[in-house]
């Protein structure tokens, strides 16, 4: 009954207009770029993936640095560290990288993307849910180092031969890292499956998914500022996400030469930017200088300088195109990044603001002064909002729960009401000197009305005797 009263409450609004759905762009992206986004003879995918939206009671303060930005300033320094590296198509199985938004909300980036997949949209052109062999997120990781030491747990999500497989790439990810000192270990075996997280939407889908969460914590949750303004810069360091970034960047390579030899050599050249952990982290997670920075500024023109991770709503008609015209800032920014760090150079080098000619390019940098550059990309936003919603006929409809789906039985249909104008008066206070000279003001008035009253009564009482 309580879920049927919500979804009934949630379409009423939709239809009266008087609140708009929660929603917003996840972006993924493969390394190195499919053929023609084409799914013929495709590999198997590791499917890398972290969030990119938190929450907060303010939501223009949802910072969420530990959780989840931490796990998403580790997939962007890995696929930087990894994008150096030549000759990536000749490895055995095909890279995916997704930042998934609306996670803080019921999932709502990841089912989407699944949704999505089943049906053969464009924004997943290219990827087959058939060929996702492996799913790894990188999870909080802005607290993995304890008095010296760096240390992750790796949560696995179901003790399979292909979990295993994970679990053995990153332990050796791990010893190649040597005086790194970057250590890794299986979570506890009483823990009762993976922390909540955006594989829990790919084992609900399918169960027979096997992947693995990386987190700072073992059986304990650490972060005890979970969705409050304080998961700020302080609750995070630095080194621990360039360590994570480390980590998985040289065991997405051990994993992905599959049964080949790995090139020693080639691993050990596989080293993250820690200055670029730095700069994500001044990007991401402060105003100063906030999606302002250099590396922002090169790619797009942001709305606002102080960041926020909150997933926002849904206007109007979700975009099906790869132009969508209510991707927020920070989406804006992991698209251009991502489609930057994973691409291949055009054959004719040509600048552009919007989109390439070509069908296998996209325009990085285009919203830029001087405009952006065409590259060979297979980068993609895909909408993220509740499978259980339909935008036709220019309103927001409720679909009924597909009691035959696992995740459409449980999805939950998040909306916001629709402020036309918020307005806000503000009244400064006075000064203690003001408060106290009206005080003496007052009390020099009532004891001139005190001292008038009794000469006016005597007067009154003198002239009444005389008469």
């Amino acid at each position: 009954q309580t879920t049927k009263a919500e979804t009934n409450g949630s379409e009423s609004c939709l239809k009266e207009q008087s609140c708009l759905p929660l929603g917003g762009q996840s972006v993924w992206a493969s390394l190195p770029p499919m053929s023609n986004a084409s799914a013929e003879h495709q590999k198997p995918i590791i499917m890398v993936v972290a969030s990119q939206d938190s929450a907060s009671f303010f939501r223009d303060r949802s910072l969420g640095a530990d959780s989840p930005i931490s796990g998403l300033i580790a997939l962007l320094t890995a696929v930087d560290a990894l994008s150096h590296l030549h000759d990536l198509g000749k490895l055995k199985k095909q890279l995916v990288f997704a930042a998934f938004d609306g996670e803080a909300w019921g999932y709502l980036g990841s089912r989407k993307f699944l949704q999505e997949l089943d049906e053969g949209d464009d924004s997943v052109n290219g990827i087959n849910s058939s060929m996702i062999e492996q799913v790894l997120e990188i999870g909080s990781v802005g607290k993995g180092i304890s008095q010296g030491d760096t240390l992750f747990y790796a949560h696995a999500s179901r003790n399979s031969s292909i979990s295993k497989k994970i679990l053995d790439g990153l332990q050796s990810g791990s010893d190649s890292l040597g005086s790194d000192n970057v250590k890794v270990k299986p979570a506890a075996s009483s823990n009762p499956g993976v922390p909540p997280s955006s594989l829990m939407s790919f084992m609900r889908k399918n169960t027979s998914t096997s992947g693995v969460v990386l987190e700072d914590f073992d059986s304990q949750f650490s972060n005890r500022f979970y969705h409050s303004h304080l998961d700020s810069p302080a609750n995070i360091n630095s080194s621990s996400i360039a360590a994570a970034a480390a980590l998985v960047a040289r065991s997405l390579y051990i994993l992905a030469t599959g049964d080949m030899t790995v090139d020693l050599m080639t691993l050990n050249t596989i080293k993250v930017n820690v200055t670029l952990v730095e700069e994500l982290i001044g990007c991401l997670l402060t105003c100063d200088p906030g999606l302002s920075c250099g590396i922002a500024k090169s790619f797009i023109s942001p709305s606002n300088a102080c960041p926020s991770h909150y997933v926002g709503v849904f206007q109007d008609s979700p975009s099906s195109t790869q132009f969508p015209s209510y991707a927020d800032d920070t989406s804006r920014f992991i698209w251009n990044f991502l489609a930057d760090r994973t691409s291949t150079l055009a054959s004719n080098v040509s600048s552009c603001t919007v989109k390439c000619n070509n069908e296998s390019e996209v325009c990085v940098g285009g919203e830029v002064e001087g405009g952006g550059r065409c590259v060979v990309s297979t980068t993609r936003y895909v909408p993220a909002y509740s499978t259980r919603l339909k935008f036709e006929d220019n309103a927001w409809h409720v679909l009924p729960a597909n009691s035959s789906d696992p995740m459409g039985a449980a999805d939950p249909v998040w909306t916001e009401s629709y402020w036309n104008t918020i307005s806000l008066r503000v009244y400064a206070v006075q000064s203690t000197t003001s408060d106290r000279l009206i005080l003496l003001a007052g009390l020099a008035v009532t004891a001139a009305s005190y001292l008038g009253v009794v000469v006016g009564r005597a007067y009154i009482s003198k002239i009444t005797k005389r008469d």
